[in-house]
């Protein structure tokens, strides 16, 4: 009975599937030749990613998938399921205790997770969750961490990937950037600064100091190497390939830079086009990996971004706004998965979705059921129905958005859609703007003085939503006070 058992656990292992979660840094909902608009833009002209074609004309794209506007709320949202707003870690983290926002004439930021996540209690300033990664560790997943962690401040324990349920961590850190892309730099930023900002320094890639490789290279082989051990073992794997690409610094990929300079585009647009181009060799390399070792069809395979691309970047049209900011150039992100014998070749979805939204949806696909087993109450829905072709109304669906901030020139915001509508309530004058997305994908024509109605009914479910959250607002510094929800707001009219 016992070997039966121990035989039955060996053919469940090997069908479980595997996935590749493959998420870029900073990478705008157009930069990439693959359109996720009605029409082909010029960024889709100017960019070269013919691995994510090749996914796409795989499996299905996603046109309205949305991250938080800034990345570490983006990855607590992904291995967590909680919206920002509930998990407090509402802007980037780095330090321990210390927050980067800058110094605002009326407003502070909250008393926020700036520590960011972990599995331990009494952590100061720190959300205590069940991570995505651990539970499926537990269901008898190897869970390979490569690249960007950015999850806790430096000397915490969610500074280190193998303290959130990975098995391997290959360069993650409390940073978000790293200090340098070459290899002949060490990954580090000492010598572009003074002191040297080590914080940044890329860790863990020694064998590749001093070499002519570029960073997203390195990534890729190590990454590879991981795989191949997991197959070779008849272990499913979970591969969290996580970019720091095309995060700053801006530094040229010369295997496609010059490419660029030919087409004329100039020296910053030709780096960024460079390390795009490489992201998605990196793509196109795990990809063939997978075939390689014999696993494709039994890999899903799952493609996003974190956050928008930055406002030094050129703009995301028709979208507007950037990183950052509330508007949907700074949090609609390109997404596209490919489930092998589920998701149709060349599919497109436009039904809208966010970060949280991964976590559920990536232990559903592993047959990992999480109810009751975790520490924070989860915001996320499952997708999983949408790869297989079936619909989930969203029209009655609050999105969130939650930056109680002020960084890099973008205020503090709250912003929810419910259909095609979107209420943006910015917190330092008490604004508000309304935009129908679907006339209006561009966001230029507020109705917040002609839909009263709508209005007052958003704010309603933006504040019923910040609430049941347990959201932090900014405080006012005149009054000592948090600035009032939206609700509030019109009430006080």
């Amino acid at each position: 009975m016992a070997l039966g058992v121990m035989c039955a656990a060996h053919i469940h292992a090997d069908t479980r599937p595997n996935i590749v979660f493959f998420l870029v840094d900073d990478m705008g909902w157009q930069e990439t030749s693959v359109p996720f608009h009605t029409e082909v833009t010029e960024l889709n002209r100017r960019y070269h990613t013919p691995n994510m074609q090749r996914l796409a004309a795989d499996g299905m794209k996603f046109t309205q998938a949305y991250a938080s506007a800034v990345c570490s709320p983006t990855r607590v949202s992904a291995i967590t399921g909680m919206n920002a707003a509930r998990h407090r870690v509402t802007n980037w983290t780095l330090r321990k205790n210390a927050s980067p926002d800058n110094p605002h004439k009326t407003l502070q930021p909250p008393v926020w997770n700036v520590n960011g996540i972990c599995m331990e209690q009494g952590i100061e300033r720190t959300y205590q969750v069940t991570p995505l990664p651990s539970l499926l560790r537990e269901a008898g997943y190897r869970t390979i961490h490569v690249g960007k962690a950015h999850f806790g401040a430096k000397e915490t324990p969610g500074d280190d990937p193998l303290n959130l349920g990975f098995d391997i961590n290959i360069a993650g850190h409390a940073a978000g950037g790293p200090g340098s892309y070459w290899g002949e730099k060490n990954f580090s930023a000492a010598w572009r600064t003074d002191p040297p900002a080590i914080i940044w320094d890329v860790p863990g890639l020694e064998d590749y100091h001093g070499k002519n490789i570029y960073l997203t290279e390195a990534l890729t082989l190590e990454a590879i190497k991981a795989v191949e051990q997991s197959v070779a073992e008849k272990e499913p794997f979970y591969l969290y390939m996580s970019h720091y690409a095309v995060h700053a610094p801006w530094e040229k990929d010369d295997r496609f830079y010059q490419t660029y300079i030919d087409a004329g585009l100039k020296p910053f647009e030709a780096t960024l086009a460079s390390m795009i181009e490489g992201m998605d060799k990196s793509l196109g390399d795990v990809m063939a990996a997978i075939k390689r070792f014999g696993v494709e069809n039994n890999t899903i395979v799952i493609f996003m971004s974190d956050n928008g691309s930055p406002s030094q970047c050129p703009r995301n049209l028709p979208l507007r706004g950037h990183k950052l900011t509330p508007y949907e150039g700074g949090t609609r992100e390109p997404m596209i998965v490919k489930w092998p014998g589920v998701t149709k070749p060349a599919a497109s979805c436009d039904t809208p979705l966010i970060i949280e939204d991964f976590f559920p949806s990536i232990l559903e696909l592993a047959g990992v059921d999480w109810h009751g087993k975790t520490k924070q109450s989860v915001d996320g829905r499952s997708f999983v129905p949408l790869l297989k072709g079936d619909q989930i109304e969203s029209e009655d669906r609050n999105f969130i958005w939650h930056f109680p901030h002020n960084y890099s020139g973008q205020g503090s915001f709250s912003a929810i859609r419910r259909g095609p509508w979107k209420l943006i309530h910015h917190h330092s004058d008490q604004r508000l703007e309304l935009f129908n997305l679907e006339t209006d994908i561009g966001e230029k024509h507020n109705h917040a003085s002609d839909q009263p109605v709508r209005v007052k009914q958003l704010a309603n479910e933006l504040g019923k939503e910040l609430r049941s959250k347990q959201a932090l607002m900014p405080i006012n510094k005149i009054t000592g006070k948090p600035v009032a929800f939206a609700d509030k707001l019109l009430q006080d009219e």
